[in-house]
């Protein structure tokens, strides 16, 4: 099952588990055809190295799921997956309180079973970490199953995964309208953004929703931080401000979302009750927001240029949260190898770092720092020059006036030579990369309707905008091709592919 912790068991664990005497899993195998099968798949690397053929394994997940459903091994598999518990009369739990654990806030409910705690966690693998800490706690008593929060909705309400502390590694998945059966009233339930220890220990039966703030996070923390910063102009400060705003009103917009779908689902009436134990304050949103990209531009130049060490980890955001509004491309990788790489490499400007340096660079030590001078992206190499790597951020468009395509040449990336005798890295939007080659999907047409622009005006600042509308199909089949890595294609090749057809066709 997705999402799960998976345990591997080799035959003397399933044994235990099912509490088999020797040979009784040889006849189990052949005499039940719904029982998990193995594999040898998932085998040690010492097993590797002796060059043993690895055992037979199987999923403890699945193996723990079928002795629940069994007849005969029903008291040694999965607690909340025993059948019976479907048709089986339980009087009504008791809330036992909250409990703040390793894993994250909890709810203990005592139930007919015994105590089931409910850690309101997505964290991947809580469920088996908590019950085999309260395995080895000898004051825990008590508690049976944990069950964590997977995240979204599953078929009885949110999606829960399950383990035992009698089977702390073995984890699967329950059905939310089963626990709530088993405590007796509709159980709370809290977004994500709100599931903190100072908003779920408020809560116990009866109590009105909490209303709680939604906390910056580390990105939106980090933006408005440097806002306070003396940049050179107020375009920077007003750009990291609307960043960080733009972040803060799409996690509400998030939240009330997530709201929205898990209250809809509760109130189903084939679903399960559940209680929103917490909601957000809405005064103040959304936060302003200001209209002038032009401004916001000049603020993202300016931060993407600075020296400063504040200015790092905003661009590195912006990258991935503004890119739309950066004076570059996307992140490019090529080999400093290849001709075309190597001759653009030539004309390069070494130069002292920017933010954007710093984060291209990344945790590299052997880098040095270039500039474009044509169109004036940052670039990093790394490694020597015999076997290093170029990265940067490909130009937006390129600045060649009177020059004319001359031909492409397909090397990592496709990189542009001009009637001039330059090369450049071929220009890109933010969002979008230049392929070619056999693929599925559109994968050429980028690439395509990048260089029918160029033809027709190499200085054009490049649209991708439905590419695959406007991608020539003749060209879009040339740059489908496998090709040898450094094929140059002459503009009298890219003419001849892009040039409609007698019947229409291109």
């Amino acid at each position: 099952m997705v999402g799960r912790n998976m345990a591997y068991l080799r035959r003397h664990e399933v044994e235990k588990l099912l509490h088999l005497d020797k040979g009784e899993l040889d006849r189990l195998l052949e005499e039940d055809e719904d029982f998990p099968e193995g594999s040898r798949d998932h085998h040690s690397l010492f097993d590797q190295a002796l060059g043993k053929e690895p055992p037979v394994t199987w999923d403890g997940g699945s193996v723990y799921i079928w002795a629940a459903r069994s007849s005969r091994f029903r008291e040694r598999g999965a607690v909340l997956l025993d059948p019976a518990l479907d048709t089986r009369s339980v009087a009504p739990g008791k809330w036992l309180g909250f409990q703040p654990t390793s894993q994250g806030p909890a709810m203990d409910w005592d139930t007919d079973l015994g105590i089931v705690r409910i850690v309101h966690t997505t964290r991947h693998g809580a469920a088996c970490a908590m019950a085999e800490e309260l395995a080895e706690d000898v004051g825990a008593q008590g508690v049976i199953t944990v069950c964590a929060l997977f995240g979204d909705i599953g078929f009885s309400g949110p999606a829960l995964i399950a383990a035992d502390t009698a089977q702390p590694f073995l984890e699967y998945e329950t059905q939310w309208g089963l626990v709530t059966r088993l405590v007796g009233q509709p159980l709370p339930w809290w977004p994500r953004a709100l599931r903190r220890s100072d908003v779920i220990s408020q809560w116990s039966p009866g109590a009105p929703v909490t209303l709680a703030e939604v906390l910056p996070d580390e990105k939106e923390t980090t933006l408005r931080q440097a806002a306070t910063v003396r940049w050179p102009d107020d375009a920077a400060k007003t750009a990291l401000v609307d960043l960080a705003n733009s972040l803060r009103n799409h996690d509400i917009d998030s939240l009330d979302s997530e709201i929205r779908i898990f209250a809809e689902h509760g109130g189903h009436p084939h679903g399960d009750p559940l209680l929103i134990a917490a909601r957000h304050r809405t005064e103040g949103y959304p936060l302003p927001r200001t209209d002038d990209r032009d401004l916001l531009a000049a603020g993202w130049r300016t931060i993407a240029s600075s020296q400063l060490f504040e200015a790092y980890e905003p661009i590195e955001i912006g990258m991935h949260y503004a890119a739309d509004l950066l004076p570059y491309g996307p992140r490019t990788e090529v080999r400093l190898r290849g001709p075309a790489a190597h001759r653009w490499g030539q004309h390069l400007a070494a130069c002292t770092p920017t933010a954007v340096h710093a984060v291209l660079a990344g945790d590299a030590h052997d880098v040095t720092f270039y500039t474009d001078r044509t169109t004036g992206i940052p670039i990093v190499r790394k490694g020597s020059s015999r076997d290093g790597t170029w990265v940067f951020l490909a130009p937006l468009q390129l600045e060649d006036q009177g020059a004319q395509l001359q031909s492409v040449i397909l090397e990592d990336t496709v990189w542009v030579q001009t009637t001039d005798g330059r090369i450049h890295p071929g220009p890109c939007t933010p969002g979008d990369q230049l392929w070619w080659g056999p693929g599925g999907g559109d994968r050429p047409t980028e690439a395509a309707w990048v260089i029918s622009q160029l033809m027709d005006d190499i200085s054009t600042r490049v649209s991708l905008a439905d590419h695959w509308h406007h991608a020539p199909a003749g060209l879009t089949k040339l740059l489908n091709e496998t090709r040898r890595y450094g094929t140059e294609l002459p503009r009298a090749v890219l003419e001849q592919a892009r040039t409609p057809l007698v019947d229409g066709t291109s």
